[in-house]
């Protein structure tokens, strides 16, 4: 049964900085790429930022340069750097997975994480 389960949320000021864990269980992680979405109130779910083995990264425009995604295969681990957050980086945060290469649309994605809340206060 694959399990993915986020840590690292909270609350923090404009301009601080979190780093979001998912820790993955159940699946051949070097197999899979990893995914970060993230939800606003009202709004849909969108593409953050994604990784492939062995280090192939992409990121949603809004946060280049700010955020910086990596995973750690010894702890079948995928983090989220965020920096320089602003108050429009507030939302549930998602862990998604899928077969080998990363895409935008999360309807591609076949196992996701419960989330954990990012609030970014201005």
């Amino acid at each position: 049964q694959v399990q993915l389960v986020e840590s690292g949320g909270g609350l923090v000021q404009a301009g601080g900085s979190l780093r979001l864990s998912c820790a993955a269980s159940g699946l051949a992680f070097g197999n899979y790429a990893m995914a970060w979405f993230r939800q606003a109130p009202g709004k849909e779910r969108n593409f953050v930022a994604g990784v492939a083995w062995p280090m192939i990264t992409s990121y949603t425009d809004s946060v280049k340069g700010r955020f910086t995604i990596s995973r750690e295969a010894a702890k079948n681990t995928v983090y989220l750097q965020m920096n320089s957050l602003e108050p429009d980086d507030t939302a549930i945060y998602y862990c998604a997975s899928r077969r080998l290469t990363v895409t935008r649309g999360a309807g591609d994605y076949d196992y996701w994480g419960q989330g954990t809340q990012v609030t970014v206060s201005s």
